[in-house]
């Protein structure tokens, strides 16, 4: 939850600082995320060096034991055997740009309606490299996302989500409710547009290329490769992120800056994920802020689902 305009006196710019608790517990991590808070415009052209050793093995212990393997069939405990080795080996290709990830297996498993729900399954090389990658990458953009995003973010959940957005409406001048999901968000982020918008930040090259093979990796799915044109890497470590960075540049700056300046009344947003409900004063200014949305969504070839709805609460 966050108000619009001042609070107690501090500006929306300290009062989204000040709701970023979580830190880096890494030093080096610590002056990755002190840069990116000291400027909202520093880019960052030297972050592979981060993915070293120590984050490929960090980022193994991360991964479950009991996942699936993806389409080369090594499982953690195979992986294990020869840990160092490994590591070793994946880390110089890493380093030497010879690291292509491989396609995610696309598998189903049945849902309680008698479907099927799609998996993505990443190697285990690609969930490590991807994972250490996002570590270093939380270190900036947990500088820059704003209080109100709560989707897959550190030391956030559902709960938290779900517990300021309870407050807001109990405590805010809330009287209209504007509860939307964006259709398909997940397999409809457009890669141009990812790479352009993470270029705000990042200016590493390597980390740009790393990042664009694996939204262009594929998927294989009954022994057949599928191109993925656009969406975020079924089932990976990294999507999550890139999936804030996109929604941060294309939603939630834009309804930040949209309520300081065009609402009459006060507006509150939570978001968590691609789901989000705003909260409004007045009903003129949901109405309004909803079209509008809609048609920022466009520019990025995203589209709310149809059960987005405005309701009033009193």
């Amino acid at each position: 939850m966050e108000r619009r305009g001042q609070l107690g006196g501090i500006t929306p710019e300290a009062a989204k600082g000040q709701t970023q608790r979580w830190q880096p517990l890494l030093p080096h991590l610590l002056r990755v995320n002190a840069a990116a808070r000291r400027s909202g415009q520093t880019r960052f052209t030297a972050l592979l060096h981060h993915v070293d050793i120590a984050a490929l093995e960090r980022a193994f212990k991360r991964q479950r034991r009991a996942a699936s393997p993806g389409v080369d069939g090594v499982m953690v405990e195979e992986y294990e055997q020869n840990l160092e080795a490994n590591l070793q080996r994946l880390h110089e290709r890493v380093r030497s740009g010879q690291y292509w990830p491989k396609p995610v297996l696309r598998a189903y498993i049945p849902k309680a309606d008698g479907g099927k729900r799609g998996l993505g399954l990443p190697v285990l090389e690609d969930k490590i490299v991807q994972s250490a990658v996002a570590e270093v990458l939380n270190a900036i953009y947990e500088a820059d996302f704003f209080g109100f995003s709560y989707g897959y973010r550190p030391g956030r959940s559902p709960h938290g989500a779900l517990g300021n957005l309870d407050r807001a409406l109990k405590t805010q001048r809330v009287n209209w409710v504007l509860d939307f999901d964006i259709r398909s968000f997940f397999d409809s982020v457009d890669h141009e547009w990812m790479v352009r918008m993470l270029e705000h930040r990042i200016a590493d090259r390597r980390i740009l290329r790393l990042i664009r093979r694996w939204l262009t990796a594929g998927i294989l799915e009954g022994g057949a490769w599928v191109a993925a044109e656009t969406g975020t890497p079924q089932g990976s470590g990294i999507s999550p992120l890139l999936a804030n960075v996109f929604l941060h540049d294309c939603l939630d700056a834009w309804i930040h800056q949209w309520r300081r300046r065009h609402a009459r009344g006060q507006i509150v947003v939570v978001r968590y994920a691609d789901d989000a409900v705003i909260g409004a004063e007045y009903e003129e200014d949901a109405r309004r802020l909803s079209e509008a949305l809609k048609e920022r969504l466009v520019k990025f070839g995203l589209a709310l689902n149809d059960r987005t709805y405005a309701v009033a609460l009193r």
